[in-house]
């Protein structure tokens, strides 16, 4: 239902005034991705908000400090930290950067409490979810991602983990198939998804991340970076495509209202007659100032004709008009002159 105490958005006010990037990383245990996440607090968007699924980040450097790091206990728990930050009490932290780390774990633990369910229903040990149920399943869990990718109009990085890539890799390269898919649907939600791997180059190890999925034309599919890479180098890529001519850090300044103000009829004010003007109506019809003291001391208890009110103003005026017009009427008609008669004849 409609509340109509709400103001009206404007929709123009909500054209793009800020760039962002929302990001996915991807890779096995060990890699880095907790480093990558914590990089984000280096890239000049303000102080950065992990939500850690994995209790991991009391091991980074800065914790606290440099950026907070809430610690998810329980799953159910992530929702309402997420909404606290964004929406809740949270906001007087001034966030200006979020992270997930890691929805694999926030995934893998609700949709085994939904198998759980159903082999519970079935009473079947080795039941499987329909295609409805695990539909249902993931529309419920990926509200978490929209609030969290969307609500926040901020940077924001989530980590994913998959298991060593051994033959399926192999394999799946031979068949052409780049973007890793998953169940949980996060790269629907990103922008752009890496997956970060160790490779020897040239004889060394070295960090790999390369991109899988892409919707901006700063990054294509295959693009890789090398090395001790950070999130400051992804934006810095970006601000030298010049993908959008939009800043990160604050949004451009915009000439349209938020909202619509309601239109209200036009009313016709009509001009308030001043005590001058009632002294020239009153001399004009035969009657004195002192009339109008008169009938200021009689009718409003005023003796200083200046000190009345715009309405004390207006009713003495109804009142002389009425003697006026009263006046007017008892007034004989003018008989005709002899020299009027004379003319006449």
């Amino acid at each position: 239902m409609k509340n109509p105490n709400k103001p009206k958005i404007n929709p123009l006010s909500r054209i793009p005034r800020q760039q962002r990037l929302i990001m996915a990383i991807r890779g096995g245990a060990g890699v880095g991705k907790s480093h990558f996440i914590r990089s984000m607090s280096e890239a000049g968007l303000g102080k950065l908000c992990i939500f850690d699924m994995e209790r991991k980040a009391r091991l980074l450097r800065g914790v606290g400090e440099q950026f907070d790091a809430l610690e998810i206990e329980q799953t159910d728990e992530l929702p309402e930290f997420i909404e606290w930050a964004i929406n809740g009490e949270g906001q007087e932290q001034n966030y200006g950067c979020y992270a997930l780390d890691s929805w694999a774990a926030y995934f893998s633990a609700k949709h085994s409490e939904m198998l759980e369910a159903v082999r519970e229903k079935t009473g079947d040990p080795l039941a499987q979810p329909s295609a409805e149920e695990l539909a249902a399943d993931q529309m419920i869990l990926q509200s978490v991602l929209r609030k969290l990718c969307f609500e926040s109009g901020k940077c924001v990085v989530i980590a994913d983990q998959i298991p060593a890539r051994g033959k399926e890799s192999k394999e799946d390269n031979e068949i052409g198939r780049v973007l890793p898919m998953t169940t949980s649907g996060l790269e629907y939600f990103v922008d752009v998804m890496l997956e970060i791997s160790l490779q020897e180059r040239d004889g060394e190890i070295t960090r790999v991340f390369q991109v899988v999925k892409s919707n901006s034309p700063a990054f294509e599919v295959g693009f890789e970076m090398t090395g001790n890479i950070g999130f400051k180098d992804f934006l810095d890529h970006m601000r030298g495509e010049q993908a959008l001519e939009l800043a990160f850090e604050k949004p451009e300044k915009s000439a349209v209202p938020e909202f619509i103000e309601e239109r209200k009829p036009l009313t016709l004010v009509q001009n308030e007659m001043t005590i001058d003007d009632l002294i020239k109506k009153a001399e004009a019809n035969g009657f004195k100032q002192s009339d109008i003291v008169t009938g200021a001391r009689i009718y409003h208890n005023q003796s200083n004709i200046y000190h009345l009110t715009a309405d004390q103003i207006v009713d003495l005026d109804k009142r002389i008009t009425a003697r006026i017009e009263k006046t007017q009427a008892q007034k004989p008609e003018e008989k005709p002159t002899a020299a009027a008669k004379k003319r006449v004849a």
